[in-house]
C-alpha cells in the first residue's frame, strides 16, 4: 500500500470528531461508479473527483473549527486525496468505451482506491466511536 493508514487516530476534539464523521459519510459510497455510470473511465472517476472537493471542504471546515488541527487527521485526509488523485489522473479524460483490457485496468485502479478507502472507513468508525454504524453499513439489507 502506497498510502499507509495509521491505526492510532483518535479525535482530539469535537471539530475533529465532526470532520471524521463527515469524511466517513463521504467515503461510504464513493469508491465505485454509481448505477448511472455511462461506461467510460472518465465518468467512472467522477465520484472520486467529487470526493476531492468534499475532502477539501472537510479540511477547510476542520481547520476553521479548531485551534490546533491534528497533523494525523490532516495527513489522513491528504493521503486519501493523493490516492484518489492517482486514479483520477490516469482516467479523467478518457471518454472512450472500455474494452476488456482497459476495463480490467480501470477496475484494478478503482479497487486499489477502494481498499484504501475501506481502511480509512474502518479507522474512522473504530476510533470515532461509531463502529456499530460501520458494521451496519457493511451488512446487506
Amino acid at each position: 500500500m502506497l498510502w499507509p493508514v495509521p491505526d492510532t487516530w483518535k479525535p482530539s476534539d469535537d471539530a475533529e470528531l465532526v470532520a471524521g464523521w463527515r469524511l466517513w459519510l463521504e467515503l461510504s459510497d464513493r469508491a465505485w461508479p454509481s448505477a448511472a455510470w455511462d461506461g467510460t473511465p472518465a465518468h467512472a472517476v467522477n465520484q472520486l473527483r467529487e470526493l476531492l472537493d468534499a475532502c477539501d471542504d472537510i479540511e477547510t471546515g476542520y481547520r476553521a473549527a479548531t485551534t490546533e488541527p491534528s497533523e494525523e487527521f490532516v495527513r489522513l485526509l491528504q493521503a486519501l486525496v493523493l490516492c484518489a488523485s492517482a486514479v483520477i489522473g490516469l482516467w479523467w479524460d478518457d471518454h472512450a468505451p472500455l474494452d476488456f483490457e482497459r476495463a480490467r485496468t480501470l477496475h484494478d485502479d478503482l479497487r486499489r482506491f477502494a481498499n484504501h478507502a475501506e481502511q480509512v472507513l474502518t479507522l474512522l468508525a473504530r476510533h470515532g466511536g461509531w463502529a456499530e454504524l460501520d458494521s451496519a453499513r457493511r451488512r446487506p439489507v
